[in-house]
């Protein structure tokens, strides 16, 4: 980070507005990358680039140089949170009701089942003592999860969608993993499920196939559309 940096965070942290406003001006370019990431919500562009710009001004006020990162690191989970929360609080991103309702269920049994087994259930045994079936597991799992990482893994291939989305810079990568769930919310209903069960679950595609009823060759051609669409979404 330059000295000139540095000083312009230090004015702004003690309340200097120009400087504020400059830095937000020099950095308009991140912040307008993560609102892009919320596009397609019910929320105006300008209006979730200002929020953004409300997310910066908060990383400004917390930004230590000890921490060790650079500010525009530091800044772009500040930035991502407050568009979520508004989201969130705005409530134009929902989970049904129903949805929640399924993952509570599925996390009673997995901790009833982790408890009983000494070790983490398989799908098959949450499907039979919860009645859903594995699809619908993966479906409400990831629905209400955390935020997906980009480096978990697949089953036997080892695959990861950071590799698969390709090689993104630092910020970007840090903006890709907290936006993909997201996006992945925005798939078809069958695209959705099929990545939720090869990277959440980390099943191969010939397992997947068993439990959505479907070819191999079904899977793969599902995981290779929602990949390209995800690739899509995630460039815009």
């Amino acid at each position: 980070m330059t000295e000139e940096m540095t000083e312009a965070l230090k004015q702004a942290k003690n309340g200097d507005r120009n400087a504020s406003e400059r830095l937000i001006e020099e950095n308009s370019g991140l912040i307008w990358s993560i609102a892009r990431r919320f596009f397609g919500r019910g929320v105006e562009a300008d209006d979730l680039y200002q929020l953004g710009c409300v997310g910066f001004l908060k990383a400004i006020q917390g930004y230590d140089e000890e921490y060790g990162t650079q500010f525009s690191t530091y800044a772009v989970p500040k930035i991502t949170g407050e568009i979520r929360r508004f989201l969130r609080d705005d409530g134009a991103v929902k989970v049904s009701r129903g949805i929640k309702e399924r993952a509570q269920s599925i996390k009673g049994a997995r901790s009833l089942l982790e408890q009983k087994n000494g070790r983490e259930p398989t799908l098959s045994e949450i499907s039979e003592l919860t009645g859903l079936d594995a699809a619908e597991i993966a479906s409400a799992e990831t629905a209400v999860g955390p935020t997906e990482s980009l480096q978990r893994e697949t089953g036997e291939e080892g695959f990861t969608l950071e590799q698969i989305l390709g090689d993104f810079g630092q910020e970007d990568r840090l903006v890709e993993r907290v936006s993909l769930r997201e996006t992945i919310d925005r798939l078809p209903e069958r695209e959705k499920c099929v990545i939720a069960l090869r990277f959440y679950h980390s099943l191969t595609q010939d397992s997947t196939a068993r439990v959505m009823g479907v070819s191999q060759v079904q899977v793969s051609r599902l995981e290779k559309r929602a990949v390209e669409r995800l690739r899509e979404m995630l460039v815009q």
